[in-house]
């Protein structure tokens, strides 16, 4: 797998963060992140999504019409996990639009403890009908975060909030920040929430 690498050598790192690009976007874009953060002891990695899109519709889509792109994303971020050497508590999931909806959506299908899952203008993938009837596996108390616009144009605010609940209800410890009047992007209070939740023990 051709993953890009920022941040500690991942013989040093005690945390791993894979980054996941949005939609028209790059591994090359969304690694720049490492050097904004600033974060000793952090490795950054960062796949690609083929011809810069991770599925072809929209999040909101029934899953099944995202298919087999849909599949193929989920086992692409799973499969960068192990190249981080590190155990599944000492990784982060983090993306930004696609990529956060992609974040979002594996740590909801795997389960278990990550350091961190944070999904910048992201919510979890699917139709209305279909979220409710998912019997996921505990995220045993992992750190969530989920920021986003309340006039984001690609992320509708009701979603954020209801991916919220089930990751919540999943055991997850979320926190939902919600920017008024800011738009489809990655602001700096952000940034210093990603920070806390990579520094943290």
């Amino acid at each position: 797998m051709n993953l890009l690498h920022a941040g500690a050598t991942l013989e040093t790192a005690h945390t791993a963060v894979i980054l996941l690009h949005g939609r028209g976007s790059s591994a090359r874009d969304i690694i720049s992140l490492a050097a904004e953060l600033a974060l000793p002891g952090v490795a950054f990695l960062a796949p690609e999504a083929p011809n810069g899109s991770w599925y072809p519709l929209r999040f909101l889509e029934a899953q099944v019409r995202n298919e087999p792109f849909l599949s193929d994303a989920l086992e692409m971020v799973r499969a960068a996990m192990p190249h981080t050497g590190l155990e599944q508590q000492n990784i982060a999931l983090l993306g930004f639009s696609q990529g956060a909806c992609l974040a979002l959506e594996t740590a909801h299908r795997t389960g278990g403890r990550f350091k961190a899952v944070i999904g910048l203008s992201g919510g979890l993938i699917g139709a209305d009908s279909e979220l409710e009837l998912r019997d996921s596996p505990s995220l045993e108390f992992t750190p969530v975060f989920l920021g986003c616009s309340d006039i984001d144009p690609h992320i509708p605010l009701e979603r954020v909030q209801r991916s919220a609940a089930l990751l919540e209800r999943q055991g997850g410890s979320v926190e939902t920040r919600i920017y008024p009047n800011f738009g489809h992007g990655i602001n700096s209070d952000e940034l210093e929430v990603v920070r806390t939740l990579l520094r943290a023990p």
